[in-house]
């Protein structure tokens, strides 16, 4: 499990289509501090298991499902990526809960400036309008944020602070980027359990 805090932003090293899976290296150093083979780590946030590393890097493998459900399959040599171990249980929890799984892709369609912070604008599938409410919990690229606002285009609106842009890959996004997004896992399990009432009441 991961809370959304990015702890470092990684640096697409190398990227390798000659076997059965797509294999990816990233450029990192934080997050190297207690890795090991089978470790896993969200990027962006997508929960990826270590096949190989080196001091400065590590290496992982991504599968048809993966590059199909998120947009990892746009990944080229030096983008800038996400990175968060899992939490510790002894940790503080900082964000909320993210598992890693990627529900759905979402497309940055405004993101400036404005005063103190900046404002992210991001179009998100029509299906997934249940699971986002104004001031919920919603991670953008494994970035644990508040939704600050819902339009009726399917679109909400995010406040990015300057912590949040200077520590994350947002601090090299544009208008037109892809980015993925999980949703509260929290208001999909109360739907699940919700669902055979709703049945009855048919």
């Amino acid at each position: 499990m991961f809370t959304g805090i990015i702890e470092e932003v990684g640096e697409i090293v190398e990227l390798d289509d000659s076997r059965d899976f797509r294999t990816i290296r990233i450029g990192a150093r934080k997050v190297m501090d207690d890795i090991g083979l089978g470790s896993s780590i969200a990027v962006n946030g997508v929960c990826l298991t270590v096949r190989s590393f080196r001091p400065d890097a590590f290496s992982a493998e991504l599968s048809g499902e993966t590059l199909d459900r998120t947009t990892l399959d746009g990944l080229r040599q030096g983008t800038l990526v996400n990175l968060e171990r899992p939490m510790r249980a002894d940790a503080r929890f900082g964000g909320h809960i993210v598992q890693g799984h990627v529900d759905g892709k979402g497309e940055i369609i405004d993101f400036d400036r404005r005063d103190d912070s900046w404002h992210l604008v991001v179009e998100f599938p029509a299906a997934a309008s249940r699971y986002i409410v104004e001031k919920g919990s919603i991670a953008v690229d494994g970035i644990s944020l508040t939704v600050a606002s819902i339009h009726t285009d399917n679109r909400f609106s995010i406040a990015i602070i300057p912590h949040t842009f200077d520590n994350t890959n947002l601090r090299a996004a544009k208008a037109g980027d892809r980015v993925n997004l999980e949703y509260d896992v929290v208001a999909k399990y109360v739907e699940s359990l919700l669902r055979p009432y709703e049945i009855r009441k048919h």
